[in-house]
This record gives C-alpha cells, structure tokens and sequence, in this order.
C-alpha cells in the first residue's frame, strides 16, 4: 500500500473553503467555550498554586447553575476589574454560617477535607438571596472571599476551573468535591 498518493492529491477550491471554514468553526469553538487564566495568589492553596496557569470552561454554567464544591472564576463585586477563583461553598436560599473551626449549611457542618488553615474570620449565620452564592477560598486564612466583601452574584461567575496545564510538573484536572450534606 502506498501512501504517497495522498500528498500529490489536487485539493479542488471549494474543498479547500471548507477545510479552512471547518478549521476557523473550531478554533472560534475552543476560544468562545474555553479559556486559560493565571491563578494569583495563595487563597486556594493548597489545592491550587500562585502562578498556575489553567483552562476554564466558561460554557459550564450556560446551561446549569454552579453547585457545591466547584472551583470557578468570577468577577470580584466591588471591584469589577478583578477577576478570582474561590470553591462554591453555599447555594441560593441556604443559611450560611462559619466559626473558626466549621462552616455550616442550614444548621449541617460541612465536611471540608481541602480546607488549609483555620477560618479566620468567622461569618454569623445569614440567608443567601436567591441569585447569590458563597464562596470562600480554601487557605482560609490568606483568602477575601464572601466573609469580606458578601455574598456572589450569579451574573459575576465566569467559568469552571477545568486543568492545570503549566507548570507540566503540577499538571492536573481540577475537582470540584461532592459533600455528604448534598447526598442526603
């Protein structure tokens, strides 16, 4: 069997259009559905690293909303210019409360295996409004999440966090966590 034949091939106009309209569908597919983001700073670590580079999905939540456990970036919303990456920790209509040992949901503690560092500041027992989230990163002690600044707008979340592909030693998929609370 020769292969040789297939280089030699005459590529007619039209096929070409369609090669090159095929080619640019995808490349748009890949930009518009995914995008890569550099972490900064230490409130996700241990889980994620300053300077990381990751894919985000930014269509994972076109169609679904963001649930418990998830890693996504946002919009910070006091300062729109900033973009961050924190865990989903509390839904639309939850009570929401943390002590410097626990968050609670609806009066349930929360098992956080990811957590790093203990939760300082504490937050008092509030309902999150409907079209809202909490979200706290996981290095407690070094992160400005919704224990400063309230609680997310569903409008500022962007994307879900996806992999991390740089640095190649550090590669890995990001996952969110499934909680016991969730599955009762």
């Amino acid at each position: 069997m020769r292969f040789s034949g297939i280089f030699r091939r005459n590529v007619s106009r039209p096929q070409l259009l369609v090669g090159l309209a095929l080619a640019l569908l995808v490349v748009l597919l890949f930009t518009v559905t995914l995008g890569s983001v550099r972490i900064e700073g230490q409130s996700m670590g241990p889980t994620q690293s300053d300077h990381q580079y990751m894919i985000v999905s930014w269509a994972a939540y076109w169609f679904s909303d963001p649930q418990r456990g998830d890693v996504i970036t946002f919009q910070h919303p006091l300062e729109p210019e900033r973009d961050l990456m924190k865990r989903v920790i509390g839904l639309p209509g939850e009570w929401v409360e943390v002590t410097h040992d626990m968050v609670y949901i609806d009066g349930e503690p929360l098992e956080e295996p990811y957590v790093y560092g203990e939760n300082h500041p504490a937050y008092p027992r509030t309902l999150i409004p409907e079209g809202h989230y909490f979200v706290l990163g996981d290095n407690r002690s070094r992160s400005t999440d919704s224990r400063s600044w309230g609680m997310l707008p569903r409008e500022n979340i962007g994307g879900k966090a996806w992999l991390v592909y740089w640095p190649l030693s550090e590669w890995h998929i990001v996952r969110g966590y499934s909680y016991e609370i969730d599955r009762q």
